[in-house]
């Protein structure tokens, strides 16, 4: 798994018109969620796919081996919650075996964290970013419309004792929302030593209801730390395409990242395609266009078949997702249908 993606590489890379070389492939196993944080779907009344609508794991170890032939040596499993998809670990373990994939990573809520780490670790998985917008349960349920944090510090400390490779808090930051949380979460992250990332609120949330004065910039919560806890220098960026721009404390004890789509743009440099849970292949998270690889992959379709359809869509990538733009459109599905 150490070994460098070349080796592999047995057809071109999935390079777009502007010259992005794509090799980061997020992966959707399910739509379904045991919270409904506010920034993500409806509170209830959710219309979740068919289970037989969903692509299998075979399914979705075939389509990954395909574009692994082509560069792509990252994987991301999200949702929804991944966590909730039946034997999720048997699909790790799967993608593990592909030739070409270096890292395999999950996104997850945390709240059945502390039942599923060991299986997951064993099956190959090597990093997880927990979501974790605040430590009160008063904003846990405000965000997220049901309660549990406890689950998620209790499955966010089984991870630990695990040993995974890299543990990430990813924080989602509204405005008038989770300024209190910010300095805890810094302090938490710290004491923990894990890295910690804060998110600009996007617009994908299911009510429609965003708006850019609820967006809390990542250079305000930069200084709000700085303030309380104390200098941050920036970290060495290794990798050009990574969407965080990370600061260490001057003091060596922690890392800071900031997402901000909003605020600071990193289009250029976007190496990440998508596919649903539903096996629609998306070019970016913004895209108001999918390409139907379920549509391939049940009716007969060759790899050659499922890689024109990836290239199709790469090849009509735009330069931004324009949200800072009037000719901006958002998508008209929200964060939980196409996988955070």
């Amino acid at each position: 798994m150490a070994e460098s993606s070349d080796k592999f590489l047995t057809r071109p890379p999935l390079v777009d018109s502007f010259g992005r070389v794509h090799s980061n492939l997020r992966i959707s196993v399910t739509d379904r969620c045991n919270i409904r944080c506010f920034y993500c779907m409806p509170e209830s009344n959710v219309q979740f796919l068919p289970r037989t609508e969903l692509l299998t794991f075979e399914e979705l170890t075939r389509f990954v081996s395909v574009v692994a032939s082509c560069g792509v040596n990252k994987l991301r499993l999200t949702g929804g919650e991944p966590l909730v998809r039946s034997n999720l670990s048997e699909l790790v373990g799967q993608l593990a075996k592909i030739d070409g994939i270096q890292d395999i990573a999950l996104t997850t809520n945390g709240l059945l964290l502390a039942d599923y780490a060991q299986p997951l670790f064993d099956a190959g998985l090597h990093r997880l970013n927990v979501s974790l917008d605040g430590l009160s349960e008063a904003t846990f349920q405000k965000i997220s419309r049901r309660s549990g944090l406890d689950k998620v510090l209790a499955g966010i400390d089984k991870a630990i004792e695990m040993g995974f490779q890299k543990i990430r808090l990813n924080a989602v930051s509204i405005a008038g929302i989770t300024e209190p949380e910010i300095i805890p979460l810094a302090r938490f992250a710290r004491a923990k030593k894990l890295e910690l990332r804060f998110i600009e609120f996007m617009p994908l949330d299911a009510d429609k209801s965003w708006a850019s004065d609820q967006v809390l910039s990542g250079e305000k919560i930069k200084a709000m730390i700085e303030s309380e806890i104390g200098s941050l220098v920036p970290a060495e960026r290794l990798d050009k395409s990574q969407p965080s721009m990370d600061f260490d404390f001057a003091d060596g004890n922690g890392r800071i990242g900031f997402i901000n789509p909003i605020s600071q743009p990193f289009c250029s440099d976007c190496n990440r395609i998508r596919i649903t849970a539903e096996g629609k292949f998306r070019n970016c998270l913004f895209s108001t266009s999918e390409w139907d690889l379920r549509k391939i992959l049940r009716e007969g379709g060759t790899d050659a078949d499922i890689e024109a359809a990836v290239r199709d869509s790469i090849g009509q990538k735009k330069a931004t997702h324009g949200i800072d733009s009037d000719a901006f459109v958002r998508p008209e599905k929200a964060m939980f249908q196409i996988g955070g």
